[in-house]
């Protein structure tokens, strides 16, 4: 007889916030960032870069959202964040355009968190698997093909117009689905997102990733009551889900 919960009977996807809850863009930016360094002699914090680029991803969309820019796709939001910081490091003039273009598409070639591929190819043998992310298209697909990230879809924010956590995009991808909002659980490590998702009819499933935002963060852990599941990583959530 099935554990699951009753209320989980009818669940027939599982939407993933993809930056922090299936790849580790900080590890990732810094390894990156590291690699730069070397190669131009660069005396930067590449942690410290790293924690400022990721911490001007709300600001710029709060930007979008207040009408200051039109809609903007995440990889232009990323390199505006970048340049600021360029000048703010004193390295703009030490790097020319294709390098700040390509270091810019790193967030296409993040790696994922060591339990993802493997709980998401259990999850996938009984649910639909999509992400749900502000990032782009181009960058969640570039970004699968680098990480193998087992995706049956690819939806974004971008084809909304939105970026979470506003409604449309949780509407957006339950319409697209073909599913009502409650056969359809939102995964992610994000609390702001999960509850976003709640108050749009999904089912949620919290995620921790207490490493996110590196060794010395203090990450808030408690999960919301309104959360379905709460599990440590993918396979224990695979583990909750009969997976």
């Amino acid at each position: 007889m099935s554990s699951i919960p009753s209320a989980l009977a009818d669940v027939r996807a599982l939407t993933f916030d993809v930056f922090g809850t299936v790849v580790d863009w900080r590890s990732s930016v810094i390894h990156e960032g590291e690699t730069l360094g070397r190669r131009y002699q660069l005396e930067v914090d590449w942690a410290a870069f790293a924690d400022a680029w990721r911490g001007g991803y709300a600001p710029a969309m709060d930007r979008v959202r207040r009408g200051e820019l039109p809609w903007t796709r995440l990889d232009q939001l990323h390199r505006m964040t970048l340049d600021r910081l360029l000048d703010d490091y004193g390295i703009a003039e030490q790097l020319d355009e294709a390098d700040k273009e390509h270091f810019n598409r790193v967030w296409h070639r993040l790696a994922p968190w060591p339990d993802s591929v493997a709980g998401m190819q259990r999850l996938r043998q009984r649910f639909i698997l999509a992400s749900l992310s502000n990032g782009n298209m181009s960058l969640l697909v570039n970004m699968a093909k680098h990480a193998d990230l087992p995706w049956d879809c690819v939806l974004s924010a971008e084809l909304a117009g939105h970026y979470k956590r506003d409604p449309e995009v949780y509407r957006m991808a339950a319409n697209l689905l073909d599913l009502e909002p409650a056969q359809v659980m939102m995964v992610a490590a994000h609390q702001d997102d999960l509850q976003a998702a709640h108050r749009e009819g999904f089912r949620t499933a919290f995620v921790m990733r207490p490493l996110e935002h590196g060794p010395d963060a203090d990450p808030d852990l408690s999960a919301d009551p309104c959360f379905d599941l709460v599990a440590s990583d993918f396979h224990h959530l695979a583990d909750q889900l009969e997976c």
